[in-house]
């Protein structure tokens, strides 16, 4: 498969479960915070199209909103990861072989050394579970992931001529990173940013399900799958649902980075005839 049709193929099945999490920040069909035991485990009708769950809340309304938790952790996780890590590895690279370079890549590996899960812990035993914490650990943890990336695509590129060109025009290392190494690994970034953005959703989603990420009433589709596990012989589909938008979801992100990633890469495209 091309990288264009791994492209629309992945972001469609990303936009099946990601565009509800984002029209819910608007609307739902119904209140994923109202209660009503007297309406629970009804089947799927004209008022709730998938059914209900084992409190009567709306499972359409929950699987929207839970999107929407998972949408928010996994984004701003990203966004942390890229915002500190991104800095560090470009500053290490301009400092190839210096202790700068040494501090930050010995640091990356104290934090490889921590899956997000056990930093989750780490800081739920200090703050408690909540999803900023969530937020925190997956975060914490995508650090170290674009500060390697970044550094090793631009020690590539510092050899190269037209960055020695603009060391000899007088140009500062921080001045050259900026304006000539960065612009030249922002596609490389964007692709593992796609991939990472999916990471997260799953780490949320695992999160969520011990108990560590978004509390009650905020729904998650971790939390969700948690709830239906003891009623997966009785009613499989509260956990099916939640369990396919994960799925769904994951995959749709991680086939749109692979077609990133043949788009953007020169040496990965494929010639047709």
């Amino acid at each position: 498969m091309s990288g264009r049709r791994t492209l629309i193929l992945g972001a469609g099945l990303a936009a099946l479960f990601l565009v509800p999490a984002l029209v819910s920040l608007v609307w739902t069909p119904h209140d994923v915070a109202a209660i009503s035991v007297g309406d629970k485990f009804l089947p799927p009708s004209a008022a709730h199209p998938l059914g209900t769950d084992h409190l009567g809340r709306d499972l359409l309304s929950m699987l929207m909103a839970g999107g929407r938790t998972s949408l928010a952790v996994a984004l701003v996780a990203v966004g942390i990861g890229v915002a500190a890590g991104v800095p560090l590895g470009l500053l290490a690279a301009a400092a190839r072989g210096r202790l700068i370079d040494e501090i930050v890549m010995r640091g990356n590996d104290l934090v490889f050394a921590f899956p997000s899960l056990v930093i989750a812990i780490l800081i739920t035993a200090v703050w408690g579970p909540s999803a900023v914490n969530a937020i925190l650990a997956i975060g914490i943890f995508n650090i170290p992931v674009f500060a390697r990336m970044s550094r090793g695509a631009a020690l590539s590129l510092w050899t190269l001529d037209f960055i020695r060109a603009a060391q000899v025009c007088g140009k500062g290392r921080a001045r050259i990173s900026a304006e000539h190494i960065l612009p030249n690994i922002l596609n490389l970034l964007i692709v593992q940013a796609t991939i990472q953005f999916s990471l997260g959703i799953l780490a949320e989603a695992a999160l969520s399900y011990v108990g560590l990420g978004a509390q009650p009433p905020t729904p998650s589709w971790g939390r969700m799958l948690a709830e239906a596990q003891t009623l997966i012989y009785t009613q499989p589909m509260l956990a099916v649902l939640p369990g396919i938008a994960i799925v769904v979801t994951v995959l749709g992100l991680n086939l749109t980075g692979e077609g990133l990633r043949d788009l953007t890469d020169p040496r990965l495209r494929r010639v047709l005839p």
